[in-house]
């Protein structure tokens, strides 16, 4: 089955305060368990903005250089995601929507191009 991300921007997102992020919490829980229960859920993450970024890293000159700031300038930024394993891209637009009310913020699907490598089918490989 394809692979799909579902995610948001931070910067569409208004400031919350941590009771209202609490909230959002709770109201997305059912729609996570639902992919849970359905087999589709890869995996979630949606504890991300602007402060929970480590470093940046670029190559130069065949070289990783990291950075602690500045950060690479974007002009949006990924406030959190959900991965899923689904059919097609109707599924796929199903739980998007389903996210996107429950959170009330918008959501962007995107399709994998191939099936993503997990730990155990890339070294099955090698």
């Amino acid at each position: 089955m394809p692979e799909y991300l579902i995610s948001f921007n931070d910067e569409w997102v208004p400031h919350h305060t941590e009771d209202q992020i609490r909230a959002k919490s709770e109201a997305v829980r059912p729609v996570l368990d639902e992919m849970l229960a359905e087999g589709v859920l890869i995996f979630s993450n949606g504890g991300l903005d602007r402060s929970t970024v480590v470093c940046s890293v670029e190559a130069v000159d065949g070289q990783a250089v990291f950075t602690d700031g500045p950060f690479a300038e974007t002009k949006e930024h990924l406030g959190g995601f959900v991965a899923v394993d689904v059919p097609d891209d109707a599924t796929a637009r199903y739980w998007a929507g389903r996210l996107a009310t429950a959170l009330e913020w918008p959501q962007e699907v995107h399709r994998f191009r191939g099936p993503g490598a997990d730990r155990s089918g890339y070294l099955d490989k090698k």
